[in-house]
């Protein structure tokens, strides 16, 4: 056994999770890039140990403190308390050491909605379910001290977040410095409500009761738009790795809009100079553009005429902004059309 799962072997008995002399087996969960994850096969059943890692798996230069791995057990255990069943539940929580445990969802009865979407299968139905589930969980935290005392996490959330999608992009594109730039300043001087900062559908399962959230590490009391427009640039992406699906896509990315608009509260829906539609569309392609020329870009584009697309799009965007998510989502459609004409 390697040194790893020695310390989270240690962890899950001091947790009273592992008996005393228990030899479970340990399986390395691969996919993501920012913690290790380990499947644990213990006699009472398995269970996942988490924890952060300082310097994230990619090819770029990209650390965080692993302060997150405690806040991103308190977004799951908050979450959970708002919308029963919307993220697992916590088990245990080792702060000394950086980790949690929390319940394993099988993938049997859990789909990742990530392979869901890229195998052709996009349900507006549930794609409204997500977006009402992070208004729910936007709206209850909303305005509320002791929450945004708890997830006061600027500096995280700058490291995970607004550093590596606004500012890198903004260095790889110095003729769109201006926008990006500003849009990083403006989200992060917002701060409304609870914000996961990771809502994509690789960390959201279609299970049983719906929707359940997954990898809260960039948790943060901060600007909601940001996990709204993180969510619905990976609807627009996958247009162009499932073409066949681009429909059906854009249908989700609709009932998305629509469950999330429809669910907040009229204070939080209005909050900013202009509101939080009009924030999502300001912050949408500048997200989209930095899964192409951002830190994290994302590993399904694989063609250069599909990234020049998404550049294509994002930029007219950033310089002529628009204030309607149904707007971006024309201009998307309009340049998907291009594609098929060339």
């Amino acid at each position: 056994m390697n040194k790893k799962p020695v310390e989270f072997l240690k962890m899950l008995h001091r947790a009273g999770l592992a008996d005393e002399g228990e030899s479970p087996v340990f399986e390395e969960l691969t996919g993501g890039v920012a913690s290790d994850i380990w499947l644990v096969h213990l006699r009472r059943g398995p269970v996942c140990v988490k924890r952060a890692l300082a310097k994230l798996k990619v090819a770029q230069d990209w650390r965080a403190s692993v302060d997150r791995n405690t806040f991103e057990a308190a977004w799951l255990e908050t979450a959970a308390r708002i919308v029963p069943g919307a993220a697992p539940r916590v088990l245990a929580h080792d702060a000394d050491a950086g980790m949690f445990a929390l319940e394993y969802l099988d993938p049997a009865h859990f789909k990742s909605w990530k392979d869901e979407l890229l195998d052709g299968r996009a349900i507006p139905a549930f794609s409204a379910e997500v977006g009402w589930r992070l208004g729910r969980i936007h709206s209850a935290t909303a305005g509320d001290g002791d929450i945004a005392k708890r997830f006061s996490t600027d500096d995280i959330f700058h490291a995970m977040r607004l550093s590596p999608y606004l500012e890198a992009t903004a260095t790889a594109h110095p003729a769109l410095a201006g926008p990006l730039m500003a849009l990083l300043e403006t989200t992060a001087a917002n701060h409304f409500a609870l914000v996961h900062g990771d809502v994509s559908p690789k960390n959201i399962l279609n299970g049983p009761e719906g929707p359940v959230f997954l990898d809260a590490e960039c948790a943060w009391y901060g600007d909601p738009a940001f996990d709204l427009a993180f969510c619905l640039k990976h609807l627009m992406l996958k247009c162009l790795v499932v073409p066949a699906s681009a429909a059906e896509l854009l249908k989700c990315y609709d009932a998305m809009v629509d469950g999330y608009l429809d669910t907040l509260t009229d204070e939080l829906r209005g909050t900013g100079k202009e509101g939080i539609e009009a924030r999502t569309a300001r912050l949408l392609p500048g997200l989209l553009l930095a899964r192409v020329d951002g830190k994290s870009p994302v590993e399904y584009l694989t063609q250069e005429t599909d990234k020049d697309r998404v550049r294509q799009a994002a930029t007219g965007l950033l310089l002529e902004p628009v204030s309607r998510l149904g707007d971006v989502r024309r201009v998307w459609e309009e340049e998907l059309s291009k594609g098929q004409k060339r």
